[in-house]
């Protein structure tokens, strides 16, 4: 029995001296560490959202019709009316997925460009931190990006314009906002909110399980947040 007493609590002991606080992480490790997860994250929502069906098939992501019109659309596919809808909904899902892609290096750019100083404030944050801070600095350039993108896909489809001049007229009238009477926005702006809701649970359940890190150091640096 004392044997096995020994035993336990030199396991204890041993355990304490391999568990890590931050303060035994230097600056420039946890900034590494913080970029090894963002450049995860990101992979994996590209990945997903960028294959077909990859905004389509997922309920968090996926992009319907704005506002009033959005009521209105989901009645009339209550009443069997809303074929010109789903054509509508799927053109405006599937060039989402086509502009995704284009993210990718961008984003990875942008990671890279974090500071030291940028990734200490960011470690110690919310769960989706980081993924809130590559939002803060690479939005714009993303929409502008996707958008010549956005516009080639819908351009081809009647249904496109027949959104702008709809969406248009509504939007005079209050039904919508004005920065959604363009499809492209407002497929731009989905697209965008799309693939960050992605990063941003990649981020969070990497934190709540840091196992899942694809680096040593990216879970040692975790790990000790916890």
């Amino acid at each position: 029995m004392r044997t096995y007493l020994t035993g336990l609590i030199g396991l204890l002991f041993a355990a304490q001296a391999c568990a890590l606080s931050l303060g035994d992480i230097s600056q420039n490790q946890a900034s590494d560490g913080m970029k090894a997860v963002l450049e995860q994250s990101t992979r994996i929502a590209v990945e997903q959202l960028g294959q077909p069906g990859g905004f389509n098939k997922n309920s968090a992501v996926r992009i319907e019709l704005p506002g009033k019109l959005g009521k209105a659309a989901r009645t009339m596919k209550m009443l069997g009316q809303g074929k010109q809808v789903t054509a509508l909904e799927n053109s405006m899902n599937q060039a989402a997925e086509q502009a995704i892609p284009q993210a990718q290096a961008l984003l990875l750019d942008a990671i890279k460009r974090m500071t030291v100083s940028d990734a200490k404030g960011i470690l110690t944050g919310p769960d989706n931190s980081a993924t809130a801070y590559l939002d803060r600095s690479s939005r714009e350039q993303l929409r502008s990006r996707f958008l010549p993108m956005i516009e080639q896909v819908t351009q081809s489809s009647g249904l496109a314009q027949q959104y702008n001049n709809f969406a248009g007229q509504a939007a005079s009238f209050g039904v919508i906002d004005a920065k959604d009477a363009s499809i492209e926005n407002y497929i731009a702006e989905q697209a965008l909110n799309g693939l960050f809701t992605i990063i941003g649970e990649q981020e969070a359940s990497i934190r709540q399980n840091p196992a899942q890190a694809a680096t040593s150091l990216a879970k040692k640096v975790f790990e000790a947040l916890r």
